[in-house]
C-alpha cells in the first residue's frame, strides 16, 4: 500500500449561519492524482483552503497531518514550506510583471535585499522547460492565455519545491487542447513523485487523470473511490455527488418555436484599440421565439465579442449591420438603450462583469432593473426585497438570506443570481455566454431547467458553449464560427460534434446548412 501523504481528520469549518464542513476526511496516497468532486457550495474549495493555511489554524476544527506530522499553518506561507502549493481558479499573477518575475515573486532568487536576475532568469528557463511553455520568460502574463498562464502558476509553485500541487478547476476557462496539455503535465509531475489534487466539474478529465476520487456533499465526506478497482464511471461519480442518478443529463424539452423575434444581418466588428484590425466579418443569423441557439467556436472564434457588440456595442468599433427584434430594426449605442429594447447578455465573466461581489444577493438581483423599483430616483426597499425573496425561492439560491454578499456564494449559486438578474428585466432575447461554467452537474441541470421554462415562455435564447455536447443537448440549432465567421449551421437529428467541430475549423464561411434532410 502507498505511504499516505496527507490525512484530514474530522474537518469542520463554520461561517455565520452556515456549516460549510461538517467532519470531513481525506487521506491522499504519495504520487497520485486526487481528485475531488462535489457540487458547486459542497465545501471542496474550502477544504482546501483549510489545508493550504488561507483559513488559519484556530479557524476550524479538526487536525491535518502532512507526513505524518501534525501541522497548524497560520497562513499560506507556511503551508508553501512544507510543500503545498494551491493555484486557485482565479489565477495570482500580476499581468504587469514578466514571467520569471512572477514565478518568483516573494521568493525573489538573490542576496542582501539584491535580485539576482541572471539566475532568475535562468531558474525561471529551466522551470518553463518542466512544464512544456515556450515562451520567454520576459514576457509579461498580460501577453500570454490563460492556457499559458495556468502553467506559469504550475511552474511558479514547482519552484518552491512543491510536494502536493492543489488544483481548483484548472481547466475550466481553457479550451480542449490547452486542457489536455495541462492534464498531460500532470501525469508527468507524477512520474517525478509529485502529488496532486485536482477539483474539477469536468468528469471525463477526473476519469482519465486521477488515481482516487473524493465525492463531498453538503458539506460531508460521502467515500472515495479507487478509478480502476472501482471501475468509476461518470454516472456512479454524479450519484455520489447529487444524491441521485441523472439518467438524462438534460431536460425533457419539445422544441415548437414561433415567429423570428431576432434577426443579425452582415454584422461587421472592429478592435476597439486596433481599429483597422477587422474581429467580426458579415455575420448573419436569426433566432426565433422560443428557439434554443447554440454558437460554437473555438477560442478567439469571435463569439464572445460577437455578442458583446450587439449588446449596445460593449465591445468593438465600427460596428455596422443590421440587428431586428421583434420586427423593428433597432440601434442602440449604450447597455441601457439595449435592455430597453428587449437584450439581454449574461456574460462569461460573472465575476468581472456580471455580478458586484461586494454586494450583497438582493442588490444584484435588481440592478439591471432599478426602474422597476423606484418611484423619482427613490427605491422601493420593501419591493426590492419581495423580489429578490421570490427569486431566491424560485431559481433554489443556496444563501442564508439575501443580504449574503454574493461574491460568498459558490459558482452556481452566483451563475443563478445573474440569471435571476437577467430574467427580472423581462427580455425578449437573452444571450448565455459560457452560462455553465465551472458549474457541477447538479446545478447545471438546474439551469438547463431554468433556460428551457425561459424559451417555453417565448423567449429567444442564444446560448454559447465551449462544450459541444451541451449545445447539442440544449439547442434545436447550433451555429459554427471561426476566425470572426460564421461558417455555417446544423439543425435538428443531424446535430452532432464532428459536424460541429468540422465547422468550427473551417477558415472561410460557406454557411453550410446541415440539417435532417441533407444527402449523404
Amino acid at each position: 500500500m502507498a505511504d499516505i501523504l496527507l490525512d484530514m481528520k474530522n474537518i469542520i469549518k463554520q461561517f455565520p449561519g452556515v456549516k460549510a464542513l461538517d467532519n470531513v476526511n481525506l487521506q491522499v496516497k504519495q504520487g497520485d492524482i486526487h481528485a475531488l468532486c462535489g457540487e458547486n457550495g459542497a465545501g471542496k474549495s474550502t477544504l482546501m483552503k483549510v489545508l493550504s493555511g488561507v483559513y488559519e489554524y484556530g479557524s476550524y476544527e479538526g487536525e491535518i497531518y502532512f507526513q505524518n506530522e501534525l501541522c497548524m499553518f497560520k497562513d499560506v506561507k507556511q503551508s508553501e514550506e512544507k510543500g503545498i502549493a494551491i493555484i486557485h481558479q482565479e489565477l495570482a499573477l500580476i499581468p504587469e510583471l514578466t514571467i520569471s518575475e512572477n514565478i518568483f515573486l516573494g521568493h525573489e532568487r538573490g542576496r542582501y535585499g539584491i535580485v539576482d536576475w541572471d539566475e532568475t532568469t535562468k531558474v525561471a528557463e529551466s522551470l518553463l522547460k518542466k512544464v512544456n511553455l515556450t515562451e520567454s520568460v520576459q514576457s509579461k502574463i498580460k501577453h500570454i492565455g490563460v492556457g499559458k498562464q495556468q502553467l506559469v502558476e504550475i511552474a511558479k509553485a514547482l519552484a518552491k519545491n512543491v510536494k502536493l500541487l492543489i488544483l481548483d478547476e484548472p481547466t475550466a476557462s481553457l479550451n480542449e487542447t490547452d486542457s489536455q496539455n495541462l492534464l498531460k503535465l500532470l501525469l508527468e509531475l507524477k512520474q517525478e513523485g509529485i502529488t496532486s489534487i485536482i477539483i474539477s466539474h469536468k468528469l471525463n478529465e477526473i476519469k482519465q487523470v486521477a488515481d482516487e476520487v473524493t465525492i463531498i456533499r453538503d458539506g460531508q465526506t460521502i467515500e472515495t473511490l479507487d478509478v480502476k478497482a472501482d471501475e468509476v464511471t461518470e454516472d456512479r461519480i454524479i450519484r455520489g455527488m447529487v444524491g441521485r442518478s441523472l439518467s438524462n443529463r438534460f431536460p425533457d424539452y419539445e422544441t415548437n418555436p414561433g415567429e423570428t423575434i431576432l434577426e443579425v444581418k452582415d454584422w461587421n466588428v472592429y478592435h476597439p484599440i486596433q481599429r483597422d484590425r477587422q474581429i467580426i466579418f458579415d455575420a448573419s443569423f436569426h433566432v426565433k421565439k422560443g428557439e434554443i441557439v447554440g454558437i460554437a467556436g473555438l477560442m478567439g472564434a469571435g463569439r464572445t465579442e460577437l455578442a458583446m457588440s450587439m449588446f449596445g456595442g460593449s465591445y468593438g468599433s465600427k460596428i455596422s449591420g443590421s440587428l431586428t427584434i421583434n420586427g423593428k430594426e433597432s440601434s442602440f449605442s449604450s447597455v441601457s438603450e439595449a435592455i430597453k429594447a428587449g437584450l439581454a447578455y449574461a456574460t462569461e465573466d460573472r465575476k468581472s462583469y456580471g455580478l458586484i461581489l461586494m454586494n450583497d444577493v438582493k442588490e444584484n438581483i435588481s440592478l439591471a432593473s432599478l426602474n422597476k423599483l423606484s418611484s423619482q430616483t427613490v427605491i422601493r426597499d420593501f419591493e426590492e426585497v419581495s423580489v429578490a425573496e421570490d427569486f431566491r425561492k424560485k431559481m433554489r439560491i443556496k444563501t442564508p438570506n439575501i443580504q449574503q454578499k454574493t461574491g460568498n456564494l459558490s459558482g452556481g449559486n452566483q451563475q443563478k443570481v445573474v440569471l435571476s438578474k437577467w430574467i427580472f428585466s423581462d427580455p425578449d432575447v437573452l444571450i448565455l455566454d459560457e452560462p455553465t461554467r465551472g458549474i457541477d452537474v447538479g446545478a447545471k441541470y438546474e439551469i438547463y431547467t431554468i433556460i428551457q421554462e425561459l424559451a417555453e415562455k417565448g423567449k429567444g435564447i442564444i446560448m454559447i458553449s465551449s462544450e459541444l455536447p451541451e449545445l447539442i443537448g440544449m439547442c434545436s440549432r447550433v451555429y459554427a464560427m471561426n476566425k470572426g465567421r460564421i461558417t455555417g449551421e446544423v439543425q435538428g437529428e443531424s446535430l452532432n460534434q464532428e459536424d460541429l467541430m468540422r465547422l468550427m475549423t473551417k477558415e472561410v464561411a460557406i454557411h453550410e446548412n446541415i440539417s435532417d434532410n441533407r444527402s449523404e
